[in-house]
């Protein structure tokens, strides 16, 4: 009996997932389908590059999956119903499954401040990308933007923003201080990048508001603002909090150390959807970073409960931090296992160099989720009665 994985979301981890699994598991026994809202795989890590203007490579899912068995399903989904393990698609069709991967990923998060999806503007996904990229083309000098947010997402965008539009006012508003988790030469450098690219820096000025023209701060103070751009944080796609899977109260599924969810065990959960831990036990960020190995972790350990195998042991920590900082500049924080700064933090037009190197090599990994040849192993187990339903 051919067993049925269903992987939702082909973002890094998503799509990691799917072609890794293929790759590994002979044709004969599984059917694997990939369903994902649109045709394209997305370089998230590009998004501020798209909103400026820039030309970024499509990647159609159909060709990058060509030959790998996996069935592309291009449709959003609606729910999940993890007792009955089966997910509804918006074109009306039921996807019953054996394992089921989630891989929906996240959006931004507006945290309760009013006016952020009526008047900002975001880089969480291409659609909003393109709207910013033409809000931006159409300002006039003299024009004036705000992103809220000093993450890495914030920092990117402010940085992107003011190389590629030299005639318009950027301002960034952080809830802190600006870079306060990088090292000292890290903030210093980051620091020295805003001041030459004229970013006004607004310290410890968290949003409260945003309206049309303008964003009020927790003191009372209005930043005048053409263009809002939202990027303090992200949140968890809501489908699995509305289902009967174990999740936090931020809507991530909870896994243990092999992706498996701890309700549910034919679920596992990769990429921001996920609340997993690295090697050294702390709670690993909603990062390209994170997802992919985190798809590795799970693809393997999928392989080898249905092959009998021996389950994986992958590397959950992290390296550094790679920041860019417009095309001719970029931060490369290095930082320990739990990804706490070190104090090497080296930027520079090289540091450019090596980011584009890093996000041309997230892309690749995803091509190419087993870089090297591989037996597809036969399964041993079949499938099982699905879980009856859960009693309310």
């Amino acid at each position: 009996m051919v067993h049925r994985i269903v992987i939702l979301g082909a973002g890094y981890a998503g799509t990691s997932a799917a072609g890794r699994l293929a790759r590994r598991l002979h044709g004969d026994d599984v059917e694997i389908t990939l369903v994902n809202a649109e045709p394209d795989f997305v370089e998230r890590v590009r998004l501020h590059q798209v909103a400026t203007g820039q030309i970024v490579r499509d990647r159609p899912l159909q060709d990058l999956l060509a030959g790998s068995g996996v069935t592309l399903r291009v449709a959003r989904v609606v729910s999940v119903d993890a007792d009955g393990r089966s997910v509804t698609l918006d074109d009306g069709a039921d996807l019953a499954y054996d394992t089921l991967v989630y891989a929906l990923g996240s959006a931004r998060d507006d945290h309760g401040v009013p006016g952020v999806f009526e008047h900002a503007h975001e880089v969480a996904s291409r659609p909003g990308a393109l709207r910013l990229r033409d809000r931006l083309a159409a300002l006039a000098p003299g024009g004036r933007v705000v992103v809220v947010g000093g993450g890495l997402t914030g920092i990117e965008a402010a940085s992107e923003i003011a190389e590629s539009f030299e005639h318009l006012d950027v301002a960034v508003a952080v809830h802190g201080a600006f870079g306060d988790w990088l090292s000292p030469s890290g903030r210093r450098h980051l620091r020295g990048t805003f001041d030459r690219l004229g970013v006004t820096v607004h310290e410890h000025s968290p949003v409260t508001r945003v309206d049309a023209a303008s964003v009020t701060t927790a003191d009372g103070a209005t930043v005048p603002a053409d263009v809002t751009v939202w990027a303090a944080g992200f949140a968890a796609h809501p489908i699995a909090a509305a289902s009967t899977l174990d999740v936090t109260d931020r809507g991530q599924i909870v896994v243990d150390g092999t992706m498996r969810s701890v309700s549910h065990p034919d679920v596992y959960a990769v990429g921001d959807a996920a609340f997993a831990h690295t090697t050294v036990g702390t709670p690993m960020r909603m990062s390209c970073a994170s997802g992919v190995p985190m798809s590795w972790q799970a693809a393997d350990s999928i392989v080898a409960r249905l092959t009998g195998g021996k389950l994986p042991h992958t590397p959950l920590s992290y390296v550094h931090q790679c920041i860019s900082l417009g095309r001719r500049d970029a931060l490369i924080q290095f930082v320990t296992p739990d990804d706490r700064a070190r104090s090497f933090a080296p930027g520079g037009r090289l540091m450019a160099r090596y980011k584009e190197l890093i996000c041309a090599g997230a892309a690749w990994v995803v091509v190419h989720p087993v870089p090297y040849p591989v037996r597809r192993r036969r399964t041993t187990l079949t499938p099982v009665a699905p879980l009856a339903p859960a009693r309310h």
